[in-house]
């Protein structure tokens, strides 16, 4: 171990990297014609990424990841961006070396996703973030905050609006939530940008007007044949010879490369007010909906301080409910009480148990603009309420579903895209946002191409109400107060328990690619069996099965994490989700 992984394993230990991900330096090209010239090759053995700047390090594959796909570790001496789109991931990093802040960088990259990878996110959506305000002065403590942007009821909206038996809570105009991805970039650009908004936006401008089909979206358009073939609002664009685009053939989005060009130009308001809102509006009522006019133009979003805690002597900033935020702290409060210095059969366990609590602590999580006992909601999070949970965890067997003490029926929730940033003064972002299903409510507006979330299935639905998330986008600082990581996922209801899982794989000496990539289990009490990636050692599966675990090994969990990590020694880390094909970047 060199001095610096020595000094990194104080906090997070840092296991050599193997041969295969031996950094690869590039010379700094100087010719002008050479700045601009980007190669992006993908394939088995690994990409080429030429780029202009003198400190950036490609890294070559530092293994295969948990889907079989090749997994990146990204080293970088000034900032990051880890995004599960390699396209995306270069936009932000673009914007960080012309100049711009985490927050840019964020909101370039989130535009981004919405259009390159519309089956997780987009305008159509909404979402979560955490930032990380660097303090002015050495010495003085950050600030830290989170934009609620997430999708809220129509005013029309009522509990007994879906019929039994139907599936218009995920399908249609009804299950459209009023969208608040504009104006949650909005707000965190008015607050902490520095680029001006249109240029945060052209990149993907320019994207939506053609771009080539990338491996995750040629896989994700022929899973839903007869939207893409049957209706054509959808096979204008994935199939307009009337079969699949596939990966490698050139795809357009030109209306909503127009939709983008008009907020660019004219403000986020073009969203909510005007020709894009009476489109918006008249399609989510053709197809069965009731948002209206009003519904948009009075959509606020929701700033907060974050939610602190701390886990092992380091700060740990996340969001408050309706994320499951709160959940992830209590999860490492109870960790925090057991010598977890390595993987073993008996910390899993724990950590099983720990998920199981976690998900028994989320039961109690909802809007809290909807509800009259936020006590119970309050104290999830606190030291407090996990030393009482810890008492009941048993080194010796795990317990049925009661044992854990839920107040209601487990749900389940979906969908995603997470994006990780942090700039060269320490500023960083963790965004998480969604249109719910995989796209969403599969109502597509073909005026404005914008894709509508369908986030009311996640809900009781009340006028105004936001539906409870699985999503947690952490930010964690060193004991001193410096910036350590941004992470976050996407994958439903296993969202929190893998960002959970990251962070353990950190403390167990495994850097940011392999903490990211290692297999994971999941269970949710319900239904009583415990989730495990192919792959996961033998002598881990079976000290779960002698505790009392069923156990189902599947093929590898879908949620998707983007980590990025600054050791002490200053030095950057960044790694994107092989499960999702993602690359991160950085310079």
């Amino acid at each position: 171990m060199t001095k610096d992984d020595s000094a990194a394993a104080l906090v997070f230990p840092v296991l050599p990297p193997p041969a295969a991900a031996k950094d690869i330096r590039r010379d700094a090209w100087k010719s002008s014609w050479a700045r601009k010239l980007r190669i992006i090759t993908f394939g088995a053995l690994g990409f080429l990424l030429y780029h202009h700047w003198t400190s950036v390090l490609l890294v070559k594959p530092a293994h295969v990841g948990i889907g079989g796909n090749p997994a990146y570790l990204i080293k970088a001496h000034n900032g990051a961006v880890a995004t599960e789109n390699i396209l995306c991931s270069n936009i932000g990093v673009d914007i960080l070396k012309a100049g711009g802040n985490a927050v840019d960088a964020a909101i370039a990259a989130t535009f981004c996703i919405g259009t390159v990878a519309m089956y997780s996110s987009g305008i159509g959506g909404g979402g979560f973030m955490t930032v990380r305000i660097p303090p002015a002065n050495a010495g003085d403590p950050s600030e830290v905050f989170t934009i609620d942007f997430r999708e809220s009821a129509p005013a029309l909206a009522n509990i007994t609006m879906y019929p039994p038996h139907s599936n218009t809570s995920m399908f249609g105009g009804l299950s459209v939530g009023v969208p608040g991805e504009i104006r949650g970039l909005e707000e965190a650009h008015r607050r902490w940008g520095s680029m001006p908004w249109k240029t945060l936006m052209e990149p993907s401008i320019a994207l939506a007007s053609g771009w080539t089909i990338q491996p995750e979206l040629g896989k994700r358009i022929t899973w839903f044949p007869s939207l893409m073939l049957g209706n054509p609002d959808w096979s204008a664009v994935f199939a307009p010879r009337g079969r699949f685009l596939r990966e490698g053939e050139v795809i357009k989005r030109s209306n909503y490369s127009r939709t983008l060009a008009t907020i660019a130009s004219e403000g986020p308001d073009a969203f909510y007010k005007g020709p894009i809102a009476d489109s918006l509006v008249k399609k989510i009522r053709e197809t069965g909906g009731v948002l209206s006019h009003a519904d948009l133009e009075s959509y606020r979003v929701r700033v907060a301080r974050a939610l602190q805690g701390t886990y092992r002597g380091r700060k740990v900033y996340t969001s408050h409910a309706p994320t499951s935020g709160p959940v992830l702290l209590h999860m490492l409060n109870l960790m925090e009480k057991f010598p977890m210095t390595a993987r073993t059969p008996l910390n899993v366990h724990r950590a099983v148990e720990a998920l199981k609590f976690g998900f028994a602590a989320r039961t109690k999580i909802c809007d809290p603009a909807f509800n009259n006992d936020t006590k119970r909601i309050d104290e999830i999070s606190t030291k407090t309420f996990g030393d009482l949970v810890a008492a009941n965890i048993t080194d010796n067997r795990t317990h049925p579903p009661q044992y854990y003490n839920p107040v209601f029926d487990v749900k389940t929730d979906h969908g995603t895209s997470h994006t990780s940033v942090v700039d060269k003064n320490g500023m960083a972002v963790s965004l998480t946002s969604t249109v719910n299903l995989i796209f969403g409510s599969q109502v597509l507006d073909p005026e404005t191409g914008v894709i509508l979330n369908d986030e009311c299935t996640d809900n009781y639905p009340e006028p105004g109400k936001r539906p409870l998330s699985s999503t947690a986008p952490t930010i964690i600082e060193y004991e001193d107060g410096s910036f350590a990581a941004a992470l976050g996922g996407s994958g439903g209801s296993r969202i929190f328990g893998a960002v959970f899982q990251t962070l353990l794989n950190l403390d167990w000496g495994l850097d940011a690619s392999q903490a990211v990539e290692f297999g994971r289990v999941h269970t949710q009490l319900l239904p009583e069996m415990v989730d495990v990636d192919e792959g996961y050692p033998e002598d881990i599966l079976t000290g779960l099965l002698v505790r009392g675990h069923k156990l189902t090994v599947t093929p590898p969990i879908a949620a998707v994490v983007q980590l990025v990590q600054r050791r002490p020694d200053g030095h950057i880390f960044a790694a994107s989700d092989s499960r999702k094909n993602g690359i991160a970047a950085g310079y």
